[in-house]
């Protein structure tokens, strides 16, 4: 199985790409030869405009742009709605054929999802996908963005949750826009003892790389694949 990890968000809007940017850069300047891959993405114009395009400028990826995401949607809603305005809907099996790709050149990947975890992908008549099968198939871990201030500790309860119930594994979370304050920090500590999931770091506005200890960083290498027996 491959070695990656997929990366999703509490929702919309908490920094989900700045922080996989941040990430693949930092494994980058180890000298770990990391690829990225999205399989899905709605809102951008173009491969440059797109969170891909992002990620692959702020981490330096030399990675050849069609290997980054696997369908663009210029509608700025939710891939499912997209791919029905512009009559283009995802594939499982292609999204799974070109993330094989990716993997196949490098030594780990980092993918990213879409939105939070219970983001429809697909949905007419013909299948049904959500941003979980994406990591089921691929038969990945996950990493949590999420935000530092206040209604943090619902949703990253949340989405734990949801993500035990469907039998997903889940390696850390990373904090967002931290700043330090007196309720951000009760909001990890809270978090941690609730989810017994480990904060790996925070990251304060505007930061240009990603602080990890060695220990999350080996947490995060480790990860393997998840085992879909243990579906």
């Amino acid at each position: 199985m491959t070695k990656g990890i997929f990366i999703i968000g509490t929702g919309t809007d908490v920094g989900k790409t700045y922080v996989t940017a941040l990430l693949v850069k930092k494994l980058k300047e180890l000298g770990i030869l990391v690829g990225y891959y999205k399989g899905a993405i709605s809102g951008a114009r173009s491969m440059e405009e797109s969170d891909a395009g992002y990620v692959k400028r702020v981490a330096g990826l030399e990675q050849e742009e069609h290997t980054l995401v696997s369908y663009l949607y210029q509608n700025a809603v939710s891939p499912h709605l997209a791919s029905k305005l512009e009559g283009n809907p995802v594939q499982l099996k292609k999204v799974k054929e070109d993330f094989q790709k990716v993997a196949e050149e490098h030594d780990f990947v980092v993918m990213e999802g879409s939105g939070g975890i219970v983001c429809p992908i697909r949905y007419d008549e013909e299948e049904k996908i959500f941003l979980e099968d994406f990591i089921k198939e691929l038969g990945l871990n996950t990493i949590l963005v999420a935000e530092a201030g206040l209604g943090t500790i619902n949703a990253v309860v949340l989405t734990v949750e949801y993500l035990r119930q469907k039998r997903i594994g889940i390696q850390g979370i990373f904090i967002n826009r931290y700043t330090g304050s007196e309720m951000e920090r009760d909001n990890i500590k809270m978090i941690e003892e609730i989810t017994k999931v480990p904060v790996l770091s925070v990251i304060a506005p505007n930061a240009k790389e990603i602080l990890l200890e060695e220990t999350m960083i080996d947490r995060i290498r480790k990860t393997g694949a998840w085992e879909k027996e243990k579906q």
